[in-house]
């Protein structure tokens, strides 16, 4: 297990982490950019899980919020796009490079909102056996404010917002943000485009579940659609398949291996992600690494 920990830190998957070593890295030359995704909506990227913005007349509406000491910049980003004041921020899971600005934000009157289970794990300590890794419990100003258990619907800027929870998969608090006139779909870490997924079973997740997560995004809006992943770029309905289908495919492979009982030693010798590590396995998460976790997963009683 030990091998296994400082393979995915270095690799850079520390960032993931629920603010692992946040204070220790040096954000000062983060560029955080923005682009037009729709009339209305935008994203923002910098150092962490992509931010979704909605701008309109009644403020700005945030998905996610990135790290801490990226705030200023964060907030300099969207005034540039919007003079209006920053109104809510949705977290769409709890990991620190998605939440670690609500507490900068919270403390300046922003209302934040989440998956009840998201408040649950960001209001207790997290240990995560794959960073070897303890979470403090987060300020309560950073806490979600408002939670839900199964959906809520934002009725502003000339939208339609709706969030909704989906079975556990990148985590057990994950919300898929459909801007409904906007047509386009925010799926948080549910999705990194181009790159094996990191799925965090250790904050209840299921590779499963960010199948069938990928289905039920796929119902949504129509072929224009836009969506909007934890990672990586902004991406058509076709590249959210084609991410959905390889990860299908993968898991349709090693299924039965952990079926008949083969050990992760011998998953990993049979190279069963060959076919697709050129184009997937080149991100946060390598092939072996993608594989370790897949069984894991997979293994769970």
């Amino acid at each position: 297990m030990g091998r296994f920990r400082a393979r995915v830190t270095c690799v850079g998957l520390a960032a993931l982490a629920a603010g692992v070593s946040a204070q220790e890295r040096d954000f000062s030359k983060v560029e955080v950019t923005s682009a037009k995704v729709a009339e209305g909506v935008y994203v923002l990227k910098g150092e962490g899980g992509n931010i979704g913005v909605s701008a309109g007349d009644y403020g700005v509406f945030l998905v996610d919020d990135q790290y801490a000491p990226l705030t200023p910049k964060i907030k300099a980003a969207i005034a540039a796009i919007s003079p209006k004041p920053i109104r809510f921020v949705l977290n769409t899971h709890w990991h620190g490079d998605h939440t670690g600005g609500n507490e900068n934000l919270g403390g300046e009157g922003v209302l934040i909102v989440a998956h009840d289970n998201v408040r649950k794990r960001m209001s207790v300590e997290q240990f995560n056996e794959l960073f070897n890794s303890k979470t403090p419990p987060a300020p309560a100003v950073a806490l979600p404010v408002v939670t839900f258990g199964e959906d809520v619907t934002f009725h502003l800027n000339g939208d339609e917002i709706q969030a909704f929870h989906v079975a556990p998969a990148h985590t057990d608090g994950d919300s898929i943000i459909h801007f409904r006139k906007a047509n386009v779909v925010h799926m948080g870490d549910l999705f990194f485009n181009g790159n094996y997924p990191f799925v965090d079973i250790w904050s209840g997740g299921s590779f499963e579940g960010v199948i069938a997560a990928a289905d039920r995004a796929l119902t949504l809006g129509d072929d224009q659609t836009k969506f909007i992943p934890g990672h990586g770029p902004v991406a058509t309905k076709a590249d959210l398949k084609a991410y959905r289908d390889t990860l299908a495919a993968i898991r349709d492979k090693v299924k039965p291996m952990v079926a008949a009982g083969k050990s992760l030693d011998e998953i990993k010798a049979a190279k069963p992600t060959a076919a697709w590590d050129e184009a997937w396995g080149k991100g946060f998460i390598k092939p072996d690494v993608f594989l370790e976790i897949l069984y894991k997963s997979l293994s769970k009683k």
